[in-house]
């Protein structure tokens, strides 16, 4: 069976092309754990299924790398959108359907690929002014730090991930510094249980609560973020404690492509 693997500033992912929308139900989680396994199968973040839809362009459909169904993944959704151009689904925008809702997305000139979020509302402190709680698609905990040298990745992330407040649903956990050139990012992601290279839907996240941290006036903002794996960008308005027009923007690459037996 034919798979390809693509990247999201290191968010790296299995997809599978499945428009004939018979693929999808022949999975099951184990096997899709075991493809996503970095020793035992081809390794992977996460695994997508782009599937016809009659209504958009195609349909996400997202499993993490524990094999289990998966909320909304912004680097995954950026990467799906280059993979259907790379299949011949050219559009100047395109338009499909994920787990939170329909979503857009543009290649920009640079090769980029911006993908509309979901609108944000509902941001909670747990630690006034520090750590913050917010769903940008997934649900994010931002905590902000003076330095990221000294960071834990998988013990502190883990740690709150497996928290009273968050353990049953599970949340994922991201450091963000802020420095005069935007902000910087390490992620752990629950589903993958570990540090990603980077995570959209948490640069989204950290990128809101920078703003709100800030006391920003309404209007448009762009903030550049880095992750791990590379760089990203969100934009977006605020108005009236409610983020809108929010754009997640940076590579989606395709790495390889090759062949695997259930």
């Amino acid at each position: 069976m034919t798979f390809h693997k693509y990247h999201g500033a290191g968010n790296d992912f299995i997809l599978l092309d499945d428009r004939t929308n018979t693929l999808h139900e022949t999975f099951d989680q184990a096997t899709i754990a075991r493809w996503c396994d970095r020793h035992f199968g081809i390794g992977a973040d996460g695994m997508m299924f782009l599937r016809s839809h009659p209504d958009f362009d195609f349909e996400m459909v997202y499993y993490n790398a524990d094999g289990a169904p998966s909320s909304m993944c912004g680097n995954g959704g950026r990467c799906i959108v280059r993979f259907a151009a790379d299949l011949g689904l050219q559009q100047a925008e395109y338009k499909f359907l994920a787990v939170d809702g329909p979503h857009r997305a543009t290649i920009l000139e640079n090769g980029w690929v911006a993908l509309e979020m979901s609108d944000v509302t509902g941001i909670s402190e747990p630690t006034p002014g520090k750590a913050f709680v917010l769903d940008t698609g997934s649900p994010h905990y931002i905590t902000f730090v003076e330095d990221l040298h000294d960071i834990d990745v998988v013990r502190q992330g883990r740690s709150i991930r497996q928290s009273p407040p968050y353990a049953r649903q599970g949340i994922n956990v991201n450091f963000v510094l802020e420095g005069d050139q935007g902000l910087q990012i390490l992620t752990y992601e629950r589903g993958v249980e570990d540090e990603t290279l980077a995570c959209g839907t948490g640069v989204t996240a950290a990128a809101i609560a920078a703003i709100h941290r800030a006391g920003v006036a309404d209007g448009y903002f762009q903030i550049p973020v880095r992750a791990k794996g590379g760089a990203l960008s969100v934009r977006g308005r605020l108005h009236n404690e409610r983020y809108t027009e929010l754009w997640l923007e940076g590579p989606a690459v395709r790495v390889f492509a090759g062949s695997m037996s259930r």
